[in-house]
């Protein structure tokens, strides 16, 4: 019997605007993440002030609502929302 994957491995459509982030789909949401943190810490866009808070550039303003700044959990919120 083949063992069942959860719904985190799932290969996920991705938008247009989060595949300039992350790269063409699909792919599943934990990859998804974990592209993004490497781009958040390439492109230093995490607040020194407050580590928790993701400082967006233009890329990263299009998948969170235009929004400048936003919380880690509010990012995982943000994100989904670009995922099919």
């Amino acid at each position: 019997m083949p063992k069942a994957t959860s719904a985190f491995m799932k290969p996920m459509t991705i938008s247009d605007e989060l595949a300039l982030v992350v790269g063409k789909g699909p792919m599943p949401r934990s990859e998804v993440v974990k592209k993004l943190w490497e781009y958040i810490k390439k492109h230093d866009l995490q607040n020194p002030a407050n580590k928790r808070n993701i400082l967006a550039d233009e890329n990263l303003k299009a998948i969170f609502g235009g929004k400048g700044e936003v919380t880690m959990f509010e990012m995982t919120k943000l994100v989904s929302k670009h995922l099919s």
